[in-house]
């Protein structure tokens, strides 16, 4: 995806206001889809400091032609750095240089022998004669400060989204033709995967989940050399990249006459669904979306057939946050703001009955939401 210069400057100030606000002047960012949020881009390795005034694109050789033309797109807001040694030496090098002393790091995605190595580095190349500690660099763990920017979406984020819904909607539409008696979970998982490369997706999401008959009990199933048999109700879970982007689509199609407690099963997740999605709109917690279908459920017996969260967000991974789900001390709530985008995905798993799941994208909207897989 190409970010236009005035999206990747808010992005950016968003940014900087979040890493002010928490008392550092420098933010080193390695989580690579942070990475790609800031700048635009997407190679397999690369880092950024954020500086107060500027913002270094830290990308290893492969990448010296592909972050020249990306910087030189982006009218002076991001400068690329390259190096001759190890990405570690490098973050050392240009942080001594851009005289950085309190300098937040990704406490999720730097593991410990990163940190200790960059501050070692640090502390090896800084003057020794200082009259105060606060003078030498320090690294501080930070958590969710690019995350919390990334939550509401951006018009460029939004019509990309919108647009992959679309593609996945129409795709959703026509699996149910996947589904015929005979075939195996792992052909159909292979035919809804080349159809999302047809309609233009880079590469699936995650691995597609075609979970037939006894398997559909099981909310991750993974795909079996199983033939599907009449009377199987087949859960397909999958998900696409489009534009660097994730979306994420789940149906529950059935091979025949479906039994009276399976078609039970099915009205009580579809109205659960919809209860959710009606309860979308500005204002609300995440956790009162989540009760919206597990109420339903509840209602029609079903409380302990439904295990998991009822969504999550998506954006250029296919789980971030907001997570809709029951509050707890992990998961804390979320208030639903315009521009979030996430799945609402209700099921239901009785073993020697079947299982249910039904899900889609939703935008939120200033007035509710906006389904973007219809």
């Amino acid at each position: 995806m190409i970010v236009p210069p005035e999206t990747v400057a808010a992005r950016l100030a968003r940014v900087r206001a979040a890493a002010r606000a928490a008392g550092l002047d420098t933010l080193v960012v390695t989580h690579l889809p942070n990475v790609q949020y800031l700048t635009g881009f997407s190679g397999s390795a690369g880092a950024v400091i954020v500086l107060p005034r500027t913002c270094l694109l830290v990308v290893d050789f492969r990448y010296v032609t592909a972050g020249n033309t990306l910087t030189a797109s982006l009218d002076g807001l991001v400068t690329l750095a390259t190096f001759e040694r190890s990405y570690d030496e490098a973050l050392v090098d240009l942080l001594r240089r851009e005289g950085s002393l309190r300098i937040g790091i990704e406490a999720a995605y730097l593991p410990v022998s990163r940190f200790n190595a960059i501050s070692a580095g640090l502390a090896a190349r800084a003057a020794l004669p200082v009259e105060s500690p606060d003078a030498f660099p320090a690294l501080v763990p930070t958590e969710r400060l690019v995350e919390r920017a990334r939550i509401i979406k951006d018009s460029v984020e939004v019509e990309t989204l919108r647009e992959a819904g679309r593609r996945l909607g129409l795709i959703g539409a026509r699996v149910h033709t996947f589904v015929r008696e005979g075939r195996t979970e792992r052909a159909i998982a292979a035919d809804i995967e080349a159809a999302m490369r047809e309609a233009g997706f880079s590469r699936p999401a995650f691995e597609t989940i075609v979970a037939s008959g006894p398997n559909s009990v099981l909310p991750h199933a993974r795909p079996t050399h199983r033939a599907l048999q009449a009377g199987d109700p087949t859960v397909l879970d999958f998900g696409g990249v489009y534009d660097g982007y994730c979306v994420d689509l789940t149906r529950t199609v059935q091979l025949g006459v479906a039994s009276e407690p399976l078609r039970q099963l099915y009205v009580a997740v579809a109205e659960a669904q919809q209860a959710a999605i009606a309860a979308v709109r500005p204002g609300v917690a995440s956790s009162a979306i989540d009760a919206a279908a597990r109420s339903v459920l509840a209602r029609y017996g079903l409380a302990d057939a439904f295990g998991h969260g009822t969504g999550h967000g998506l954006g250029l991974e296919v789980h971030e946050e907001p997570r809709i789900a029951r509050q707890s001390l992990r998961l804390p709530d979320q208030i639903v703001e315009p521009g979030m985008v996430f799945t609402i995905e209700p099921g239901a798993y009785v073993p020697g009955v079947g299982g249910v799941q039904i899900e889609d994208d939703v935008l939120v909207t200033d007035t509710g939401c906006e389904v973007l897989t219809r």
